[in-house]
């Protein structure tokens, strides 16, 4: 099953994004998760010549939510410059 959504999803850029796939632009952000790490995915990437980029750490799913009360706090509000949010954030 995983096979046949790569496939599709290497013909799609194909099909959409002639020029990219043309020049090899193209790559796919892997996000490390298990269901993507099997030895048959990073065969499929290889063969394909498939650049896979890795997830940065600190942009994992968790992060969305680790910060909730925080965000809670700012929502709606208007900064002039970063120094304004820094200062409001540790208030």
């Amino acid at each position: 099953m995983v096979i046949v959504i790569l496939n599709r999803l290497r013909d799609a850029v194909r099909w959409k994004s002639a020029e990219i796939w043309r020049t090899n632009r193209w790559f796919v952000l892997h996000d490390n998760a298990p269901a993507h790490r099997p030895v048959l995915v990073t065969d499929f990437l290889a063969k394909n010549n498939v650049t896979a980029l890795e997830y940065p750490i600190l942009l994992g799913q968790a992060d969305f939510y680790l910060f909730l009360r925080l965000k809670s706090a700012l929502k709606g509000r208007h900064f002039r410059d970063a120094t304004d949010v820094i200062t409001n954030a540790t208030e």
